[in-house]
């Protein structure tokens, strides 16, 4: 990260150089930092160097406020509130459409991003005070924010936030605050939900508090900028909760979950704070620029290997499926460059695995009562004219495994891709790109789209609703940027041994610590919660209480032996304490004056803490920075497993009070400019930036786009129009099809394949790999496969090959702990995915990459990195040939019923429904399904041919 005052507060290292810079914009800052209302000078006039050639689309619509009203008529007549569903076919259309894509036809399924709204097109103008207007247009219903000052820039911004998804923020507030069932109902959901998140980032009000007068005196003046523009946004949220009430025109599920009265208007929508945006900001950062961590995962999954083999033989299987630095993994910057970070030291020092079967979890609800726990409802007598949205939240508001990284077994995930071509490729000669986050689809979004003008701002894109006071990803006026999830390991686990002040022998259940010497109490934090049925949620009244403990090198999850002595194992990540410290990064971002080519943008992203991959493209540069948080950890420690809590392990100038330390510098974040072309499908960085977790390796989803970009280049003149047609096709490829089915087909070919009916089901996914290996409707509306049956083959065989394949060589103990670390799958139909079922986003994590090494060796091809061992057959090529065809012959006679299970939204067998994105109604409105993309759910096509 470039230096900036935080920076020198946390490494201490301030050259005089950075003083003199902090001081220079400390000037230019504070002399624009308004009180409410107080005149400024006119902003300089807001030129458009895109000229037309800037797209973007949101589904399904801007609009995320729905009144009782309009809630009822959707339950009752299928209707929708204005621009609440209109970019749903436009962004659907590209399934079919995208084949015969030229730049003309681009916003038949895009937006015009364009800066301003034409007189033409103005569907109406609002101004909630007299320095600010909001401006929707027309096509979309966009608010297009300007303000004569900067408080009153914010606070439109705050304003039209309310308007679009005030309920939305509302349940993220309760969510990060690990109050929703208290908030929203105690549907089972809600209560998995809670118990997921809030442990991850566990607060009292006082920590809260402190975080944002961190940023206000840590940050220079770009943090108390930060906090005067946080502040006005929330008065404009507020301003708006406070006229909504007034007006009765507030979103109707405050009264479905009995917080006001729909008769007398009696109730209230609880006033938004500061602190309420730091909450926010921990769910929103926490799943998707979050990174490590589950290293007592993977040392179990080592010690089952150890056990297996021994510790040597052990420790080189393990870690050939750990792949931290794969040769083969797709890269981002595959110029050669090097970054080298997080790496397996050569003699690791201070690692602490747990004694075998020792490792117990924390334990984190206590107290139960009534229905906690369990699903048991209680409906209470709603009015006739509510019986139609009676138990519309009983499966809870946000349906389980619906969030990154929530539900059942699941895994974080990193999600968006990116694509772009430097302009020595393009047809114009200036770079092209197609970019944009893959947050899951809702109703409304977890983002909103919006164009912000004030003073020191001036772009438009998207923001997380909440947490919207600058542009996150989107345009400037000569630049546009976006995101990706990095996943870099900002996460250590530590174990910290149990002692008791007494001197006594501790045990596992102990809450003191050995802190440097001091055995030191543990702190408890708490949070009960209760609920009682209202109309929304049926849930039977009930409560109960979550608890964990907090140390100084972070919040206990297990407790285990080592060498005999107990433990607790913690978890603690550099952006604990800091979950809104980014916003300077932001800030940074919408600032015209600042970001003014490629170099300005990457250090403004490199004032971003979470881990994140950031792309950049104006008329002449397109680059890439990779943001996060990365400790410096002590020599010899190795990241990849828990560490023992002794001064000597710890993060290099670490200080457990601020959770503070020292971090890699700007220049050894994986980065570039100029590149040829870059992709990112949430894949490896650079050579020598070590994987956080397991699974980058030889197959990667980043491949469909790599492959085709690389072709593209090779080719020439590239213009948005192909490249957005090669993002479309990869979006509706199975991985599995396009880069493992040949593989496959040699080992089932290596003999020929006499039984007849076999035959036909291998030619079957031999004809379809042929056509592209895609899932793709037969023809627009037909709800049908082209090539179905061997679709249905593919998602049934999958699973039984790769048990087939790998369990008989590891065995039952090896194979299920691996399995722990990396599911074996991840199609479109799994309900195991990134965001649950219905989600888009698919193939992220698998065991393609093992299973391709794996199928190489078998076949005696060349492998860099291979598998310790070979696994198919034992190695030999006729047996591994003989499980595949068993397992074949087992997946062709598995009916569509079975592998295409009901649920709530499809019937046995709906193999177009199983895959279909759907979005998840986080409100009383709901939306019809779309066909299945793996995409971004925003996205920006751009091709800027000026500049400033």
């Amino acid at each position: 990260m470039p230096p900036r005052t935080r920076m020198s507060v946390r490494t201490g290292r301030t050259g005089a150089a950075t003083v003199a810079a902090v001081l220079a914009l400390g000037s230019s800052l504070l002399a624009s930092a308004p009180h409410a209302g107080a005149a400024e000078p006119d902003p300089v006039p807001v030129v458009d160097y895109c000229q037309g050639q800037c797209d973007d689309i949101l589904p399904p619509g801007e609009n995320g406020n729905a009144t009782l009203v309009e809630i009822l008529g959707n339950k009752a007549f299928g209707t929708h509130p204005a621009h609440s569903d209109d970019q749903l076919d436009r962004y659907d259309g590209l399934v079919a459409g995208h084949t015969g894509l030229t730049d003309q036809k681009l916003n038949d399924f895009f937006n015009d991003a364009s800066f301003g709204v034409a007189k033409d097109q103005v569907e109406s103008v609002t101004s909630p005070r007299d320095d600010v207007t909001i401006t929707r247009d027309k096509v979309s219903g966009v608010p297009h924010i300007k303000g004569t000052t900067r408080y009153g820039t914010e606070f439109g911004a705050g304003f039209a936030a309310g308007q679009d998804r005030l309920w939305l923020m509302d349940l993220f507030r309760h969510i990060g605050r690990g109050e929703l069932t208290s908030f929203a109902g105690g549907a089972l959901a809600n209560q998995g939900l809670e118990q997921q998140f809030w442990p991850q980032a566990p607060y009292t009000e006082a920590d809260l508090e402190a975080q944002v007068e961190y940023i206000r005196t840590h940050e220079g003046p770009r943090g108390e900028q930060a906090m005067a523009d946080a502040q006005a946004y929330v008065d404009g949220i507020n301003s708006y909760r406070e006229k909504s009430k007034k007006g009765r025109y507030f979103p109707g599920e405050y009264v479905l979950t009995g917080k006001i009265d729909s008769i007398t208007n009696i109730g209230e929508i609880q006033p938004f704070k500061l602190t309420d945006l730091i909450s926010i900001a921990s769910v929103v950062g926490g799943q998707f620029g979050g990174g490590g961590g589950g290293e007592v995962q993977a040392a179990l999954s080592l010690l089952s290997a150890q056990q297996k083999y021994g510790v040597a033989e052990g420790t080189k299987v393990w870690e050939s499926f750990r792949q931290r630095n794969d040769p083969e993994a797709v890269l981002t910057v595959h110029d050669g460059t090097s970054f080298p970070y997080a790496n397996r030291p050569d003699k690791a020092v201070g690692t602490a695995l747990p004694d075998p079967g020792s490792v117990t979890t924390e334990p984190l609800i206590h107290d139960r009562t009534g229905s906690a726990g369990t699903n048991a409802k209680a409906p209470v007598k709603a009015p006739a004219t509510l019986k139609k949205v009676q138990g519309i939240y009983d499966d809870g508001v946000i349906p389980e495994g619906s969030l990154p990284g929530s539900g059942s077994g699941a895994q974080k995930r990193g999600m968006s891709n990116a694509l772009l071509v430097s302009g020595t490729s393009t047809a114009s000669g200036n770079p092209v790109a197609v970019f944009g986050p893959q947050t899951g689809y809702f109703a409304p979004q977890l983002m909103m789209l919006q164009e912000i003008q004030g003073p020191g701002i001036s772009a438009r894109g998207v923001s997380f609703a909440g947490v919207g006071m600058y542009i996150q990803m989107g345009r400037g006026q000569d630049y546009a940027w976006s995101a990706t999830s990095a996943g870099q390991d900002i996460t250590d686990t530590y174990a910290v041994d149990l002692c008791e002040p007494d001197g006594s022998a501790p045990t596992k259940a102990s809450t003191h610590y050995l802190y440097r010497g001091d055995c030191t109490a543990m702190e408890k934090l708490e949070r009960s919660n209760s609920w009682k049925p209202t109309v929304a949620d049926s849930t039977a009244k009930g409560s109960y209480r979550m608890q964990v403990w907090r140390t100084g090198y972070g919040i206990v999850t297990h407790r285990a032996t080592v060498d005999g002595k107990p433990v607790a194992y913690t978890t603690l990540r550099t952006t604990y304490r800091h979950e809104a410290d980014s916003i300077i990064g932001f800030q940074m971002l919408n600032d015209p004056s600042y970001v003014t080519d490629a170099a300005s943008f990457q250090q403004a992203a490199g004032n971003i803490d979470y881990a994140f991959n950031w792309f950049y493209a104006d008329s002449r540069t397109a680059a890439y920075y990779n943001s996060g948080m990365n400790p410096v950890r002590a020599a010899g420690v190795d990241p990849a497993l828990p560490i023992r809590a002794e001064k000597a392990y710890e993060w290099q100038g670490y200080d457990p009070a601020a959770n503070t330390a020292a971090y890699t510098p700007f220049a050894e974040h994986p980065h570039s400019s100029g590149q040829d072309y870059y992709v990112s499908w949430n894949n490896k960085q650079a050579e020598g930036y070590a994987s956080a977790g397991f699974g980058l390796s030889a197959v990667h989803r980043a491949d469909l786009l790599d492959d085709r970009v690389s072709k593209l280049v090779e080719e020439g003149g590239v213009t948005r129009a192909s490249l957005t047609r090669a993002m479309a096709d990869a979006a509706l490829t199975d991985l599995r099809g396009e880069q493992l089915l040949p593989e496959l087909l040699k080992v089932i070919r290596s003999q020929p394949v006499t039984d007849p009916d076999l035959n036909a089901v291998v030619q079957q996914l031999d004809s379809w790999r042929a056509s592209g290996a895609q899932r793709k409707e037969s023809s627009p509306g037909s709800h049908a496969y082209t090539y179905a049956d061997a679709v249905r083959i593919m998602d049934a065989w999958w699973p039984k090959l790769i048990e087939a394949e790998f369990k008989p060589g590891l065995g039952d103990d090896l194979y299920g702990a691996l399995t722990a670390n990396l599911a074996t799958d991840e199609s479109p139909a799994a309900s195991h995915g990134p965001s649950g079922a219905h989600s888009g986003s698919a193939f992220q994590y698998g065991w393609w990459g093992f299973a391709d090494k794996d199928l190489r060796q078998v076949l005696g091809q060349p492998v860099k990195g291979p598998l310790a061992r070979s696994y198919c057959g034992n190695g030999d090529l006729s047996s591994c040939r003989a499980a595949l065809l068993s397992t074949l012959k087992q997946a062709a006679a598995v009916p569509a019923a079975e592998v295409y299970p009901a649920d709530g939204s499809c019937k046995a067998g709906e193999q177009w429904c199983t895959d279909s994105i759907i979005h998840r109604a986080l409100g009383g409105i709901t939306q019809k399904a779309i066909h299945w993309q793996n995409r971004p759910t925003y996205q920006q096509v751009v091709e800027f041919p000026a500049h400033r």
